[in-house]
C-alpha cells in the first residue's frame, strides 16, 4: 500500500510505542512487541507508530486499542461519517471509514491470497483485477435495530455500536442511500409516536430500482392508529411498508395493492422480482458489474449445459439461459425453487430472443453425495454461488468421483467452475479440494469490493480442468 518499510526494529521508538506492521481482516493493526508478542491494534494502520491502550491479554498475543498516533499513514483519511470512531458510542456498521477506499480493496485482496494460500495451498495463475463501485450509498439492504430508550425519551435506529448490544444514536448513515439516510430521523419519530414503540425491535431495509420498502417487526398485533401512522408516513416519504410479526414466512404487505419490488440485470435483459426478506446482494452496483464478469469467466455457448448451484432466486441462472444451451438451477428450498420459476417465465415473456432451457430443482446441496452428483447429469460448466458455510459437501463429491473414477460411469466433471464466494476461508478450502484432490487448476482469482467500509471481503475464483 506504500513504499515505506515498517521500523520495527528501530532502537529509536520511545518505550511503550508500537510499531504498525500490517492490517487484519477486521481492520485491526498488528504489531509485535520486542519480546515477538503480537498486538492486534484497533484503529491503527500499516507503518504507523502507536501508543495502545490494552483491553485483553493473552499467553501470544493481546488485543489493545490506539490512544494515540505518533507518525500517521499516508494512507489514512478522514472517516465521512460523523458516527464512525472508536469511542463508546460510535456505530459499529463499518471499520474501515479510516483507511484510503483503494488501500481497503488492497488489504481484501491480500486477505484472498492469504486464504488460499495457507488453508487450501492454492496459488491462483491470474489474479482478477478487483471488482470495485461507489463507495457510499450503496447498502440497499441492511438491518437496523430499534430500541425506546426511555432516559433518553427518545427512539434510536440504526446499526449497533461497536462491540455492544446498544443500538448507535445514528441521525444520518452515508453507506445507506440518500434518501434512506434523510428519514432516518422522521422514522424515530414516527416510531416513538407509535403505540407499538416497546414491541418493535426491528427496520429491515431492502431498496429494489423502483421501490424503497421497510420491514417493521412487531411483537405485538398494531393498532388501526399506529397503521394509519405508518400509511402517512409511506406516502409523505415514498417508502413500501411490509409487516412481520413472527418468521420470515409471516412478512406481508400492508397494503396489497402495492408496487413489486425488482432490481434489473441490463446487460441481459432480466429484472427480478424480490421480496424484502429474499437474499439479494446488498449492491446492486457491484451485483451488475460481479453478473457480468462471472458469465464472461463461464463464457457458456449456446451448445453448451450449465448448471448454476445455489442459484436462488436465478440471479446468475437466468443471465446464463442467455447464452447457454441448457441450464439447470439447484436450490435448497422447494419455495425458492418456485420463486425462480416465476422469475424465469416472467423474462421469458416478451424477449426478441428466448431464453435457453431452463428449470429449477431443490436439493439438500450440504448432504451432497457422488451418486446425486452423477443423477443430476453431465454439465460442461458450473457456476457455484454458495452461503457462508461454502460448498464443501459439492467440492468432495466431485474430489470423491475423480479419486475413484468407477463410481461416475459415462459422467464427466465439468471442465470450468466459476465460484462466487462470501467467505475466502470456505472459498479456500473448497479450492484446496478442487485443486488437490478433484483435478482442477486454479486459473484465476480477485476479491470484489461488495462492502465498502466493512471488513466483509467477497471473492471469486475460477477452476479448470486439463
Amino acid at each position: 500500500m506504500q513504499s515505506d518499510t515498517p521500523d520495527t526494529q528501530s532502537p529509536a521508538l520511545p518505550d511503550g510505542w508500537l510499531a504498525v506492521e500490517s492490517l487484519d481482516i477486521e481492520a485491526q493493526g498488528i504489531a509485535h512487541r520486542p519480546d515477538g508478542k503480537v498486538v492486534f491494534i484497533e484503529g491503527a494502520l500499516p507503518f504507523e507508530q502507536v501508543s495502545v491502550s490494552v483491553h485483553r491479554r493473552k499467553n501470544n498475543w493481546e488485543a489493545a486499542t490506539a490512544t494515540a498516533i505518533h507518525r500517521e499513514s499516508s494512507q489514512r483519511v478522514r472517516p465521512g461519517c460523523p458516527h464512525f470512531g472508536l469511542h463508546a458510542g460510535a456505530c459499529g456498521g463499518c471499520k474501515m471509514q479510516h483507511l484510503h477506499e483503494s488501500a481497503q480493496v488492497a488489504i481484501k485482496q491480500r486477505v484472498l491470497e492469504d486464504n488460499l494460500w495457507h488453508l487450501g495451498k492454492v496459488k491462483a495463475e491470474t489474479l482478477l483485477r478487483p471488482i470495485e463501485g461507489p463507495a457510499w450509498g450503496y447498502r440497499y439492504r441492511a438491518r437496523l435495530s430499534v430500541r425506546h430508550v426511555h432516559k433518553k425519551g427518545e427512539v434510536l435506529i440504526g446499526f449497533h455500536e461497536r462491540k455492544s448490544r446498544y443500538v448507535a444514536d445514528m441521525q444520518v448513515c452515508h453507506v445507506l442511500p440518500p434518501h434512506v439516510s434523510a428519514i432516518l430521523m422522521p422514522l424515530r419519530e414516527l416510531i416513538f409516536g407509535m403505540d407499538a414503540r416497546e414491541t418493535c425491535p426491528q427496520i429491515e431495509l431492502a431498496c429494489g430500482d423502483e421501490v424503497t420498502a421497510l420491514v417493521l417487526r412487531h411483537l405485538e398485533p398494531l393498532s388501526e392508529d399506529d397503521m394509519g401512522r405508518l400509511r402517512a408516513f409511506g406516502v409523505a416519504h415514498g417508502v413500501q411498508w411490509w409487516l412481520q410479526s413472527k418468521g420470515p414466512d409471516t412478512v406481508k404487505l400492508l397494503d396489497a395493492d402495492g408496487p413489486q419490488l425488482s432490481y434489473s440485470l441490463p446487460e441481459f435483459g432480466i429484472t427480478m422480482p424480490f421480496k424484502p426478506t429474499d437474499f439479494t446482494q446488498v449492491n446492486p452496483q457491484i451485483n451488475r458489474v460481479l453478473v457480468g464478469r462471472a458469465l464472461r469467466l463461464l463464457d457458456a455457448q449456446p451448445t453448451e449445459r450449465v448448471i448454476d448451484w445455489f442459484c436462488g432466486l436465478g440471479n446468475f441462472t437466468l443471465p446464463i439461459a442467455t447464452q447457454a444451451g441448457e441450464v439447470l438451477g439447484i436450490e435448497g428450498s422447494e419455495a425458492l425453487v418456485a420463486r425462480s420459476h416465476e422469475n424465469l417465465q416472467l423474462n421469458q415473456a416478451g424477449r426478441g430472443r428466448p431464453l435457453a432451457p431452463t428449470r429449477f430443482v431443490a436439493r439438500n446441496l450440504f448432504e451432497m453425495t457422488p451418486e446425486l452428483l452423477v443423477a443430476d447429469g453431465v454439465a460442461d460448466k458450473w457456476l457455484v454461488d454458495p452461503p457462508r458455510e461454502g460448498a464443501f459437501a459439492l467440492a468432495k463429491a466431485l474430489a470423491d468421483l475423480h479419486q475413484e473414477p468407477g463410481r461416475a460411469g459415462s459422467w464427466t466433471p465439468p471442465r470450468r467452475i466459476v465460484y462466487v464466494s462470501c467467505n475466502p476461508a470456505t472459498l479456500a478450502r473448497d479450492a484446496g479440494l478442487l485443486v488437490h484432490q478433484a483435478g482442477y487448476r486454479c486459473v484465476a482469482a480477485g476479491a470484489v469490493n461488495m462492502f465498502p467500509h466493512t471488513a466483509h471481503v467477497e471473492s471469486m475464483a475460477v477452476f479448470e480442468r486439463d
